[in-house]
C-alpha cells in the first residue's frame, strides 16, 4: 500500500512541476506533509533534507555569486571578453562558449547567462549581427560548463547531498571534471560548427521602432481654463478614452507621472496612444495638440532614461500583471512595452502578466534605472550613457573570498560547505554585499524543492518503491548488460527534466538509479554520475532557466531549440554512456 502511495505521489508531482499551476516548493512541502500525514515518513526523515550541509554551501554560493555580480566583476569578464573578441571573426562562437564555460564552472548557470547576456545582446548590435547567433551558443555553453565540477549546477549539489546523506561516497570538488571538459569540447566544437549553419538569423527586435511606428506619442499643452487642470490624470477624459500619460514636462521639468499625478494649467503631456484615440481627445476643451514628438526627445533627457530589462528566473514580479506587482511604485519606473516571442505588446499593459525570458521597456530616472541593477533585481540587457559605478575594492574582494573557498575545499582543508560559508561570510563581513540582500539572492525555492525531493528519495527507498521501479528496469533492460541500463536511465532523465528542473529529475531517478546498481551488483557511483550529468545536458527544449532567459532576446521558436539541441545532446549523452564506466568502472 505505501508503494502506491509513494509511486502516485511521484506522477502527481511530476504532473504538477509540469502544469506550474503552482509553486515548486509549495508542490514540495506538500508532498512532505502527506508523506508525514500517513506515517510514511517521521518528522525528522521528511526534514533531514534540509539540513545537509550541501544545502548551507548552495545558499552560500548564492550569497558569493550575488556580491560578485553587484560588485560588477562577472561584467568586467565580460567587458574584457568583447574588446578581445570583437575582431575574432568566425572563432567568435568557439571563443564566447570558451569563456562562458570556464565560468560557469564555478557559477550557476542560470546567473551566468544572465550576466552575459547583455554583453551578447551588445556585442551582436556593434558587430551588426543577429542575436540568435550568439544567445543559444551561450545559454549551452553555461549549461555545459556545469558538469565540470561538483558546483558548477545545482543538479550536482543535489545529487552529492544524497549521495552522502544516504551512506554513498560523495563526489569531490573535480572527480568528473575531465568528463566535463570532454562534454564542453564537444558541444562548443558542435556549435561553432554544425550548430552555427542550423541556428536561425533573426532580427533583434527593436522595441522603441515598433512602438512609434504603431502607436503616437504627442505633447499635449494644458490651458489655463481647460476642465483638466486640477484633476489626477486617472480621472480625465485621456485616461477614460486610453491614453498614456507617460510623462508631465512642467516649468521645463520633465518628470514621469502616475494615475495619481495632478494636472496644472500649462503641463505639457507626453501622451501614448493608437492615432483614433488621440483623434477623439481633441474634442476635449482648453487643451492643444502639438506637433507629433519623437520619442527622444522627451522620454530620454539627461535625468530621465530608458532601459530594456529581462525577467528573471528570481524575480518575484514574474506571474504577476504590471498592474498587480506595482511595478512603478516598487521600481519607479513605467513600463512601456513587453516583447515576447518577437512580438511587441503595449496595449493595456497594466494587465499584461509578466512571463520569464519577457523583455521589458522601461523608463524613469537615471538613478533608479542604476540602483535597481546593481542590486541586481533587475537585469538590463541595454546599454547607457552613465557608467554604472561598480566598486573595484568589492569586484576583487568577492573574487579572491571565491576562489581562497574553491582552493581550500579542493584540497580538503576544510570541508566544500564550510568554504564556501566562510566565502559568503567574508563577502558580508566586508560589505561587498548588505546582510539584507544575501538573505534577498538566496534562491530559497531551489533549496525547499532540493531539501524536500531528498527527503521524498528516502521515502521511496524506505516503503521499496525504489525496489520496485528497480525491478522493473532490471526486467526490461537488465539482459542487454548495466551500460544499457545506464542508458536507459540517462535517457528517463532527459525526459524527465523537460517538464521538472533539472535538480528534481535528478532526484526522482537517482534512488531508482542507485537501487538498481546494487541489486545488479555493480558501481552505484557510475549510475549516479550518469543519472547527474544527464540531467544538465538536456538541451532540446528551452524550458530550462538560460534558454528561457535568451528565448525571447534571441527571437528563437521552440522548433530552434529541438533543430540543435538534439544533435548536441544525443552526442552529449553518448560521451556521458562512454566515459562514465571509463572514469568509474562498473
Amino acid at each position: 500500500m505505501e508503494i502506491v502511495i509513494v509511486l502516485s505521489l511521484l506522477v502527481l508531482a511530476i504532473v504538477l512541476f509540469a502544469t506550474e499551476k503552482l509553486p515548486v516548493d509549495l508542490i514540495t512541502v506538500g508532498l512532505l506533509i502527506i508523506l508525514t500525514s500517513w506515517g510514511i515518513l517521521t518528522p525528522e526523515e521528511a526534514f533531514s533534507g534540509f539540513g545537509s550541509d550541501f544545502i548551507i554551501m548552495l545558499a552560500s554560493i548564492f550569497v558569493t555569486a550575488a556580491a560578485m555580480q553587484k560588485a560588477g566583476l562577472l561584467e568586467i569578464i565580460g567587458e574584457q571578453l568583447f574588446v578581445w573578441s570583437r575582431s575574432k571573426g568566425k572563432w567568435l562562437p568557439t571563443i564566447v562558449m570558451t569563456a562562458v564555460s570556464v565560468t560557469s564552472a564555478f557559477m550557476n548557470n542560470t546567473t551566468v547567462t544572465a550576466v552575459y547576456l547583455a554583453p551578447m545582446v551588445g556585442l551582436s548590435r556593434r558587430l551588426g549581427i543577429s542575436p540568435s547567433k550568439l544567445l543559444m551558443p551561450v545559454a549551452f555553453a553555461s549549461i555545459m560548463g556545469g558538469t565540470c565540477t561538483v558546483i558548477g549546477t545545482s543538479t550536482n549539489i543535489a545529487v552529492n547531498s544524497f549521495l552522502a546523506e544516504n551512506g554513498y561516497p560523495a563526489f569531490g570538488m573535480f572527480d568528473f571534471t575531465a568528463i566535463g571538459f570532454v562534454l564542453c569540447l564537444i558541444g562548443i566544437a558542435f556549435m561553432a560548427t554544425i550548430g552555427m549553419k542550423l541556428l536561425p538569423d533573426n532580427r533583434e527586435v527593436d522595441m522603441i521602432e515598433e512602438l512609434t511606428t504603431s502607436h503616437y506619442f504627442t505633447e499635449i499643452l494644458v490651458k489655463e481654463r481647460s476642465s483638466l487642470v486640477g484633476k489626477k490624470i486617472k480621472d480625465t477624459d485621456i485616461s477614460q478614452i486610453g491614453l498614456r500619460v507617460l510623462n508631465i514636462i512642467r516649468e521645463k521639468k520633465n518628470t514621469i507621472a502616475n494615475a495619481n499625478s495632478l494636472i496644472e494649467a500649462g503641463d505639457v503631456l507626453l501622451v501614448e496612444g493608437k492615432l483614433e484615440d488621440l483623434l477623439r481627445v481633441k474634442e476635449t476643451n482648453g487643451i492643444d495638440i502639438l506637433a507629433d514628438t519623437l520619442i527622444e526627445n522627451d522620454l530620454v533627457s539627461d535625468d530621465i532614461q530608458i532601459a530594456e530589462i529581462i525577467a528573471m528566473p528570481a524575480n518575484d514580479f514574474l506571474g504577476a500583471s504590471i498592474r498587480d506587482a506595482q511595478f512603478k511604485n516598487r521600481f519607479g519606473l513605467m513600463v512601456i512595452a513587453i516583447s515576447r516571442e518577437g512580438q511587441t505588446l503595449s496595449d493595456k499593459i497594466g494587465d499584461i502578466e509578466v512571463k520569464m525570458g519577457d523583455r521589458l521597456l522601461v523608463q524613469g530616472p537615471v538613478e533608479n534605472i542604476r540602483y535597481w541593477k546593481e542590486q541586481g533585481d533587475l537585469t538590463v540587457i541595454q546599454e547607457y550613457k552613465y557608467e554604472p559605478g561598480k566598486s573595484k575594492r568589492n569586484a576583487v574582494l568577492s573574487g579572491a573570498f571565491f576562489v581562497f573557498a574553491l582552493i581550500l575545499g579542493s584540497l580538503e582543508l576544510i570541508p566544500l560547505s564550510v568554504a564556501f560559508m566562510l566565502a559568503a561570510f567574508l563577502c558580508v563581513l566586508f560589505r561587498c554585499i548588505k546582510p539584507e540582500e544575501a538573505y534577498e539572492k538566496i534562491e530559497w525555492k531551489l533549496l525547499v524543492l532540493i531539501g524536500g525531493m531528498s527527503s521524498f528519495g528516502i521515502a521511496m527507498e524506505k516503503t521499496g518503491a525504489a525496489d520496485y521501479l528497480a525491478d522493473l528496469v532490471i526486467a526490461v533492460f537488465g539482459h542487454f548488460g548495466p551500460v544499457a541500463v545506464l542508458a536507459a536511465f540517462a535517457v528517463l532523465t532527459i525526459v524527465l527534466t523537460q517538464p521538472m528542473s533539472n535538480a528534481a529529475a535528478a532526484l526522482v531517478v537517482l534512488p531508482v538509479a542507485l537501487r538498481t546498481a546494487i541489486e545488479m551488483q555493480v558501481n552505484p557511483l557510475t549510475f549516479a554520475l550518469v543519472v547527474m550529468l544527464s540531467a544538465s545536458v538536456s538541451l532540446i527544449t528551452p524550458f530550462e532557466p538560460s534558454c528561457i532567459l535568451v528565448y525571447g532576446p534571441g527571437r528563437y521558436k521552440v522548433f530552434d531549440f529541438i533543430k540543435v539541441g538534439a544533435g548536441v545532446t544525443i552526442l552529449l549523452v553518448i560521451a556521458i554512456l562512454l566515459l562514465a564506466p571509463m572514469w568509474y568502472p562498473l
